[in-house]
């Protein structure tokens, strides 16, 4: 069943998001069972995770495999969060346009 990950926390920047992304390169290596990602940094330093993945079994092996040992290498805190079975999801066109190159 898909999920949907909802993930917050502090101490993590951009910098340090991009950095991840790049040893990550979900883009071009795309992580099993992952559906969409999208992160976003509120204004008193905190970041948002919202992903969907096919399983919380592929969700919990992608944080527990790559994400983890990634982020203690930075020093960074894992954020908290909730995984909730998907009811609907959408995507649309304009998706697009939000998209990191």
């Amino acid at each position: 069943m898909a999920v949907l990950c909802i993930l917050s926390g502090e101490g993590f920047t951009k910098e340090m998001y991009e950095e991840l992304r790049k040893e990550v390169d979900w883009e071009h290596n795309q992580p099993k069972g992952e559906i969409f990602h999208a992160i976003g940094f509120d204004s008193s330093g905190g970041y948002h995770v919202v992903d969907i993945w096919e399983s919380e079994q592929d969700f919990n092996n992608f944080i527990t495999n790559t994400i983890k040992p990634l982020m203690d290498k930075m020093n960074a805190l894992m954020p908290k969060g909730e995984i909730i079975p998907i009811y609907n999801a959408n995507a649309f066109q304009s998706i697009d346009s939000y998209r990191i190159k």
